[in-house]
């Protein structure tokens, strides 16, 4: 009996971190119907989940990410010139009079975020509280007709001010958030670099079921696994 849930506890353990880190594995209840694909974002523990519609250049997203502090905010953002923040038409969600709330900011710096219409069109933006202090985003947007690929960041902060985001830290993890949305590929991970090399696990169309870390975190844990049954076998003949 006790080998039985040792090896069923193990196996709770080999399972879980392919499951809990992806976003294959969440639920959104904002949504009608489940978005054709998602993306597991390489830092600040984020994730995308889209529907592109060619027809009409069209795209729907809900992005979740925890922001900095239970009062601090989460942004996603699309930069139409460049492949960083500045410049970028960015979506943030933060509470305002009490209430959580999407604005529209225009990033011209990293010094200067106003709030204003972005440059392409936006409609049925909506936040919501999520799972373990997660924050969603959802939202539509009107992208560049036959557009392939399109210049995505994303952002979390810890403080609101006057119902305005208050700057980010500045550290690796914050900075190293941005890369690719293959719109016309299924996505497989980014890695944190947000430039993979191409035919690598990360590379747009190249499949990559697991985030940065897992696959390690999966080998220990397989080895534990076995190493563990090797020696109850062991035990069990004596």
């Amino acid at each position: 009996m006790a080998l039985a849930v040792v090896l069923l506890s193990i196996s709770v353990l080999l399972i879980s971190p392919a499951h809990s880190l992806t976003c294959t594995s969440q639920r959104l209840t904002n949504n009608k119907k489940p978005y054709d694909s998602c993306l597991d974002l390489p830092t600040l523990s984020s994730y995308l989940h889209y529907t592109y519609n060619a027809t009409n250049s069209s795209l729907s997203i809900a992005f979740v990410s925890t922001p900095a502090s239970p009062d601090g905010w989460v942004a996603w953002a699309i930069n139409p010139t460049a492949k960083g923040m500045a410049g970028s038409q960015a979506l943030i969600a933060l509470k305002s009079s009490g209430s959580l709330v999407v604005k529209t900011y225009n990033i011209i710096s990293y010094s200067n975020l106003t709030e204003s219409k972005l440059s392409f069109q936006t409609w049925d933006l909506k936040a919501e509280s999520g799972a373990s202090g997660t924050t969603v985003i959802y939202g539509k947007l009107k992208v560049p007709e036959k557009a392939e690929t399109l210049n995505q960041v994303w952002q979390v902060g810890a403080q609101v001010a006057n119902g305005h985001p208050m700057k980010h830290e500045f550290k690796q993890a914050n900075l190293q958030a941005k890369g690719p949305l293959n719109l016309v590929k299924k996505p497989g991970s980014l890695t944190p670099a947000s430039a993979p090399t191409p035919g690598t696990p990360g590379s747009p169309g190249v499949p990559s079921p697991d985030r940065g870390g897992q696959s390690m975190i999966r080998a220990n844990v397989v080895g534990l696994f076995m190493g563990l049954v090797l020696f109850l076998v062991t035990v069990s003949a004596l």
